[in-house]
């Protein structure tokens, strides 16, 4: 099953100082409810998607690199790939993001993305990620937008200097994110007991899916 998720959401920053803050994965992915990202490889990132229902709770795991960066223009694309754990589907998913300055102090963010889904998820209808997946945005954005008045726009930790760069990069291909742990997104609450109950695997792998928006710099 092929579908289009089309969302938007408002950073309280100005384009110049939101840019470089939405494309930095590591920054943003404890914004988005469920999402842990666990491990960089190169320019791969690495993660999970907890999520329950009920008493049920469950993990997925996806991946995704950037395919196209263009910070002049404030565009970037995004490859993922998910699976459910629990053998339900695996996800594919091309994702657009475009930026554009609303006014001096804010900036719209527009995501689209192009999504794949096979297995058992894809019996269920169109429509139903699309109501989820606007849920979930607008939650992401009130999380990065509450973080940003917290933290500000700068990272905490400074980059490496040109000369560490080079020998960190040769001690671990592999560097793992350590941070606390997530706790799950709550199914019932972002879709309610009644679209819950149609459509809980097209949920599920719409979640994974989502993890893949979060960027960082190239």
């Amino acid at each position: 099953m092929a579908e289009q998720l089309i969302n938007e959401f408002t950073v309280n920053r100005p384009i110049e100082e939101a840019w470089p803050l939405i494309t930095d994965i590591e920054r943003i992915a404890p914004c988005l409810p469920g999402a842990e990202l666990q491990e960089v490889e190169g320019e791969t990132y690495r993660g999970v998607v907890k999520v329950k229902l009920g008493a049920i709770s469950s993990q997925f795991k996806g991946e995704a690199h950037f395919i196209e960066r263009d910070d002049e223009n404030y565009r970037a694309v995004i490859k993922g790939a998910g699976r459910d754990t629990g053998g339900r589907g695996n996800a594919t998913a091309e994702i657009s993001a475009q930026a554009e300055s609303l006014s001096p102090t804010s900036t719209r963010v527009a995501v689209t993305t192009d999504l794949h889904i096979t297995g058992k998820v894809a019996q269920f209808g169109r429509g139903i990620m699309g109501d989820v997946s606007s849920k979930l945005m607008a939650q992401f954005a009130d999380n990065l937008n509450e973080m940003i008045d917290e933290q500000g726009v700068t990272a905490a930790e400074e980059a490496p200097t040109p000369d560490e760069a080079p020998a960190a990069h040769i001690a671990s291909q592999v560097r793992k994110i350590e941070g606390p742990a997530t706790e799950p997104i709550d199914l019932m609450e972002v879709g309610g007991s009644s679209l819950v109950k149609r459509a809980v695997p097209a949920l599920l792998a719409l979640v994974v899916i989502l993890l893949l928006v979060r960027r960082r710099r190239g």
